[in-house]
């Protein structure tokens, strides 16, 4: 790696705006930024966009990789693991916390996907972008604490979320829906009384695990984050576990109780994308227009992530520095990251080169701590 890059002839994305000028690289730091005369010796970045490189919070692509197709697992969890680091470079995210599930009761395959997610990581190399993960807790799991435990030992943890998929309240308010995301081949029966014997177990284990959670949290001084909040109260709940991020809220009202409250607002970009949730939801455009979102997430589309914010500024009509905001220094700010997610003297070089074709943002190079890795 050269021991100094410039890029110039660009316009750079910096939290105050836009501006024409250059950025200078050295031992994987933004050096300088500046305007007027090109240096002599420099990459000529032909008016196209430098901007953050992009800090992905919730993404759980890692699974496509390490599963396929339905029940066919891949034999180098490793293998999956660079692949998907590709894919995420690609998309021009430099830091990405990989979510893992801990716990499912439905599906018992979860334990399997976690264990080669955790593997998957031991084996990797020559990764592109930081790896950090995301453990999200399915609360009324009977062994989710235990899980927990373990891998929270063997990952390089960065975020923590608290998850109830009990059919019947948050994402799945429609009972009926879950059955037919989770269980189609069951009979009515079968999933009345699978949907009691869940809404026992969240009763029993939920209050317990929660409190084990948020106390680890507070003690290791993690982020710690509610996911699918519905209602005002599950805002307050989330308040009294030290949460400080609402992951996809599905509803306006509880993304204005989220932002009332402190809590960053984070939606996905798929939502954005596609014009909408496609689980019903409330739609991340509407609490864009609200003023309450803060974070975008790719979820399950990595290339999604610049492409919301794009969309945020020409649907929201936000300026382009703010919607940049939401894909790269308001995540990285509420995942304690102080080191990245602004092009400012000093920080980590995660830099992103976009030109506009077609009316889209189209990634041509990305550089991670002043490494180009795409």
């Amino acid at each position: 790696m050269p021991k100094e890059i410039t890029l110039a002839n660009a316009k750079l994305i910096t939290p105050d705006g836009v501006q024409r000028g250059h950025l200078v690289m050295a031992d994987g730091l933004i050096k300088n930024l500046g305007n007027g005369v090109f240096p002599k010796d420099h990459e000529d970045m032909d008016g196209d966009y430098l901007l953050p490189g992009l800090v992905e919070l919730h993404t759980d692509n890692l699974e496509k990789h390490l599963m396929p197709r339905p029940e066919v697992y891949w034999p180098e969890p490793g293998a999956a693991l660079e692949a998907h680091d590709a894919q995420i470079a690609a998309a021009g995210i430099t830091t990405v916390f990989d979510s893992l599930c801990v716990g499912e009761p439905v599906d018992k395959g979860r334990r399997v996907m976690l264990e080669l997610s955790i593997r998957a990581m031991k084996e990797a190399a020559g990764l592109r972008a930081d790896h950090k993960t995301h453990l999200r807790c399915e609360v009324g799991d009977p062994e989710m604490w235990d899980m927990f435990r373990q891998a929270a030992e063997m990952t390089n943890l960065g975020l923590v979320s608290l998850m109830d998929h009990t059919p019947g309240q948050r994402q799945w308010r429609d009972p009926a829906a879950y059955k037919a995301y989770h269980q189609k081949k069951c009979s009515d029966a079968e999933f009345g009384q699978m949907a009691r014997l869940l809404a026992e177990q969240r009763d029993r284990f939920a209050p317990a695990q929660t409190e084990k959670v948020a106390s680890f949290c507070r003690a290791k001084k993690l982020p710690l984050a509610s996911h699918d909040d519905t209602l005002p109260a599950h805002i307050e709940e989330a308040k009294k576990c030290g949460v400080s991020i609402s992951e996809f809220p599905t509803t306006l009202e509880a993304a204005k109780a989220a932002a009332e409250a402190g809590l960053a607002v984070a939606m996905g970009a798929p939502n954005l994308v596609r014009g909408g949730s496609h689980s019903g939801n409330v739609s991340a455009l509407e609490v864009a227009q609200s003023g309450y979102l803060d974070c975008l997430s790719s979820d399950y589309v990595p290339a999604s992530l610049l492409y919301g914010a794009w969309l945020l500024h020409q649907k929201a009509e936000w300026d382009i520095a703010r919607a940049i905001k939401t894909a790269a220094e308001n995540p990285a700010r509420h995942s304690g990251l102080t080191d990245r997610g602004k092009l400012e003297p000093g920080l980590r070089a995660d830099v992103v080169r976009a030109g506009v074709i077609n009316n889209r943002p189209v990634i041509k190079s990305v550089w991670a701590a002043g490494r180009l890795v795409f």
